[in-house]
């Protein structure tokens, strides 16, 4: 059925046709950039909370060694 519809619909000729698939082709590209960049501004705020993670981490770790460093046995 939708196969005889567009059998039905008449092709635009190729000097209209080009501007369209020009403007497509920057559309699509510009959603591509748009998600590379929301992507980027994610990844970069992951590896901050991780970096601050990790730093907590070390902090605990070496107040931890310093206790058990001073506690008389």
């Amino acid at each position: 059925m939708v196969g005889t519809m567009l059998a039905e619909l008449p092709a635009l000729p190729l000097h209209e046709a080009g501007k369209y698939v020009a403007g497509a082709y920057v559309v699509v590209f510009a959603l591509v950039l748009v998600y590379v960049a929301i992507m980027a501004v994610r990844l970069s705020r992951i590896e901050r909370d991780l970096g601050a993670l990790l730093e907590q981490e070390r902090s605990l770790a070496a107040r931890e060694r310093e206790r058990v460093e001073s506690t008389p046995t």
